[in-house]
Order: structure tokens, then C-alpha cells, then sequence
């Protein structure tokens, strides 16, 4: 017998080996998903990545017989492992995957009744399927080794993974997957392994004693994982990560902290953002020395890495080291950045001056240098001796600062708000009304001023408590004490 008609005649096999499992009964060719939950009607998300609703399968309320019996059914299903394999087991939670669907069973003490929701792919994607560009195209034959697929849950991020371990394998490439549980729909000749003992860091030793060209990783979530990918790629092994991320840049941020900045580029050269099912956007990353965008000082030139549309080669973000920590900063068309220096002075600046005078003024006098206003007492602590303070703050800024005396005369807006107040385990929350999101508030207690803020979504205030500011909240404000909120109008 040839080994197509082995192939063929094991398919005709296992297909009558297809157990009659009760919650198939709940699956259409439109069916993303069914949620079975004790004394719930059953729910379905039906439609497709981006583009679904949430809809009654049944009016029969489901009780927890009912629910055992799928339960049985399913494990019954699995003895035959051609058929599907235990992912997931901890008291209170299994993962099975059965075939293409992928199986959640949940119960107590893990949740407060019996549940089952189940997964299932209601199309499998060929890279022909996204109707990519020539450039991308070539990119992913010939360049990209370090790929980032982001977006946000039900997005279709795992579809477009499966499809290029699909399209590396055709083309001649040894393709294994790292999956937890493992439910990308792949061609049989890519290797799917799971955590080994419990730790994909065991994986990653086996993995590379069998050398693949391309490895997917589905999907990136702990610290432990970023670290993993990043090693395998620093090894040599392309990778595709497929991560939870709300915007493409929130993505690359996510590995910010914990890998070393400066290797970023060297593990990621290309992020797609998947956005209902299809691809919305390409970055590209590189790794240049040179003056931040919005600098102008020759000696402020730091490593930065560039974040660039892809398709256009427009530059659209800069990541860097400002002060002691790294940022990412927007980036316009004319090469200026966005927020500026001055949103950077207000969180970053300001903190470091406040050691040295309650209220320090910055004016700017061009991207690279400001000037700084404090009280005559504070100059000499802010010089140093010999000018070593002040040189020392120059080089961790990355700035040009001039000194100059400032007395503080602090007009206080004519606009008061009424705020509700509430406190966190680490936070204070001043809570103003909504029409005044995005504008800034001086806090100002028995007439003296404190700080300003920028007001946040729904009127909110957040002042973290370990914060310059939530220390001075701390250190001025007493029950006894009028605090009030005024509107800064200028």
C-alpha cells in the first residue's frame, strides 16, 4: 500500500472513530465559540475575528447532569489519543483539545459552578487569504526572523500565527511550535510541543537540540516567556510571538523591562497588529545611534531604536534611555515629537528637581536645553560644588539646563473644583467632573500650592502614593488642612 493510501486510509479510520459528542449539537459553520455554564442558558459567539455577537443557542436552562454528561463525553473521547490529549490539569480546571476544538471545563473550588466553554476555529487561513503587499511578502521569505503578532483578544492573532508556521513549513523550513494549550491549526509536518515538566524553559532545551529554522511561540504572556523567546532568538532561531496588546505599540513595550533595551531590535524586526482578522499594521525596528528626534545637541546622541511603518518607512516612535529610565515617544511627520520634552518634564524633570526646591519652574529654550527657575536658597545645592550637581543631572536628563533664580508667586486659578476623594492600596483618587478630562490641576493646600496634574479619563486623578507628589500629599496634608482643586488656566 503507497503511503497516500495509508494516509487516506488512516483518515477514513478515524473519521468513524469520531465519537456523537453531545455539544457538537451547538456548533454551525459560524460558531467561534459555545460558553456552557450550570443554570445558564448556553451562549454562543457566532461570526467571525472582530466581527461576532453573543447569542442564545437554546431557552432551556442548563443544569449540572447535563453538563456531566458532555463532561464524560469528552474525556471518553480522549482515551484514543489520535483524537485529542489533556493540555491543562488542576484541581478545578482541565484544557483538552479534541481535534480543532479547544476545551475549557472549569468547577469548584477553581470556579463557582461547573462550566464549559469550547473553541473552535471557523476557518483556517492561508497567508494568500490576508492579501498581503509584495513587500511584506518578501520580507517574510527572505528577512523576517524575529515577527511579533499583537492584538486583542478574538482578534484572529492565532489564525495568522497558523498560517505563517503553514507558509515557513511549505517553504522548506523545519517549523515547531511552543503552545500551552496546543491548538494552532498546522500542517502535520510541523511539531507542536507544549510546557515540558511544566516550564517551557524545559522546552527551550529540547528545542534546540533539534534546530529548527522557525519556531511559534503561542502565546508570549509571563516574564519567563519573553525571556525564553528572546534567548531562542539570540541563539539563531527565527521566531513569531504572538502576544495581547491593545495598539502595535503597546506590544513592543510589553518587552520593555524585561530584555535589555538595547537588544530589542536584535529579537524583534517585525510587528504586525492583527485587527478584526486582518492585518492593520506593520512595523518595522532598527537600532541607530543619533540625536532623538526633537534634540538638537550633538552630544545628546544616545541609541535609539526607530519604529517605522513599515509599508511607508515613515518613522512614528523613538525608544530611549531619558534620564534612568527607557520611554517611547511619538514621533510627527516633520520629525518632532508629539508630546515633546515638555510632557517628559512633567513626569520625569520635575521629580528630579523637587529634591532641591519645592517650586522649580522649566522654561525651554530649544529641544536640547531649558532653563531652570528656583528659589535663591536652592541655587547652590543645585550647582554643586564646583558645578558637579548640576553636571551630573545635565548628563542623566540628557539636557542643557541653565539656572536662574525664581521667587514663587503662585496665582491660584480662579476656577475651584468639587472632587470626591477615595484612596487605594497604592494610589489617591481625586475624582473630579468628567468635562474637565485632559486639563491640568493644581492641588493647593491652606493657600500654598503643592503640584499640578493632569486630569485623566472620567475626571479622574490617580496620585501614586510612593510618587514626588503623593510624598509632598503626604508630608503637607493633615485632616485639619483645606485642600481644594482648582482649574489650571494657564
Amino acid at each position: 500500500m503507497s503511503d497516500l493510501q495509508k494516509s487516506e486510509s488512516e483518515l477514513i479510520i478515524n473519521e468513524q472513530k469520531t465519537p456523537d459528542l453531545e455539544f457538537l449539537k451547538f456548533f454551525d459553520p459560524t460558531t467561534m465559540s459555545i460558553h456552557l455554564k450550570e443554570n445558564q442558558k448556553p451562549l454562543g459567539k457566532k461570526g467571525k475575528p472582530g466581527n461576532f455577537e453573543l447569542v442564545e443557542l437554546d431557552t432551556k436552562t442548563l443544569d449540572r447532569d447535563y453538563l456531566e454528561i458532555i463532561t464524560s463525553q469528552i474525556l471518553a473521547s480522549i482515551d484514543d489519543e489520535t483524537l485529542g490529549n489533556t493540555e491543562i490539569s488542576k484541581p478545578g480546571a482541565l484544557v483538552i483539545q479534541y481535534r480543532d476544538y479547544r476545551i475549557a471545563i472549569t468547577r469548584p473550588p477553581f470556579s463557582e459552578l461547573l462550566e464549559i466553554t469550547i473553541v473552535h476555529p471557523i476557518k483556517q487561513m492561508s497567508l494568500e487569504d490576508y492579501h498581503l503587499s509584495e513587500k511584506l511578502m518578501s520580507r517574510l521569505e527572505q528577512q523576517a526572523e524575529g515577527i511579533l503578532i499583537s492584538g486583542a483578544p478574538g482578534s484572529g492573532k492565532s489564525t495568522l500565527a497558523s498560517g505563517i508556521a503553514n507558509f515557513f513549513n511549505r517553504s522548506g523550513n523545519i517549523v515547531k511550535t511552543f503552545e500551552s494549550p496546543r491548538d494552532l491549526q498546522v500542517d502535520p509536518g510541523v511539531t507542536q510541543y507544549t510546557r515540558l515538566d511544566g516550564s517551557f524553559e524545559n522546552s527551550a532545551d529540547i528545542l534546540l537540540l533539534v534546530r529548527p529554522d522557525y519556531t511559534i511561540f503561542d502565546e508570549v504572556r509571563r516574564r519567563e516567556d519573553f525571556r525564553i523567546f528572546s534567548d531562542l532568538r539570540l541563539t539563531g532561531v527565527g521566531m513569531v510571538g504572538v502576544v495581547h496588546a491593545n495598539t502595535p505599540i503597546d506590544a513592543i513595550q510589553r518587552f520593555i523591562g524585561k530584555i535589555e533595551l538595547g537588544i530589542i531590535p536584535n529579537v524583534l524586526d517585525t510587528v504586525i497588529y492583527v485587527k478584526d482578522g486582518g492585518i492593520s499594521k506593520v512595523y518595522d525596528l532598527e537600532l541607530k545611534v543619533k540625536v532623538p528626534s526633537g534634540m538638537v545637541e550633538q552630544d545628546l546622541a544616545r541609541p535609539v531604536i526607530e519604529i517605522s511603518d513599515f509599508e511607508t518607512n515613515t518613522l512614528e516612535y523613538e525608544i530611549y534611555t531619558f534620564g534612568e529610565e527607557n520611554i517611547i515617544i511619538p514621533v510627527t511627520e516633520n520629525g518632532s515629537q508629539k508630546s515633546g520634552i515638555e510632557h517628559l518634564a512633567e513626569e520625569k524633570i520635575l521629580d528630579r528637581l523637587y529634591r532641591f526646591d519645592p517650586h522649580p519652574k522649566i522654561e525651554f529654550l530649544t529641544p536640547g536645553r531649558i532653563k531652570v527657575f528656583v528659589s535663591r536658597d536652592s541655587i547652590p545645592s543645585l550647582i554643586g560644588k564646583a558645578g558637579k550637581t548640576i553636571q551630573e543631572l545635565e548628563k542623566s536628563l540628557g539636557l542643557h539646563i541653565d539656572v536662574e533664580e525664581h521667587v514663587v508667586q503662585q496665582e491660584l486659578p480662579s476656577q475651584a473644583l468639587s472632587y470626591d476623594f477615595s484612596e487605594s492600596g497604592m494610589a489617591l483618587i481625586f475624582e473630579v467632573d468628567r468635562q474637565y478630562t485632559g486639563n491640568i490641576a493644581s492641588f493647593v493646600v491652606n493657600d500654598e500650592f503643592l503640584f499640578s496634574s493632569r486630569i485623566g479619563k472620567k475626571g479622574k486623578i490617580k496620585i501614586l502614593k510612593r510618587s514626588t507628589e503623593g510624598k509632598r500629599f503626604s508630608r503637607f496634608v493633615n485632616t485639619n488642612d483645606n485642600l481644594e482643586i482648582f482649574l489650571k488656566t494657564h
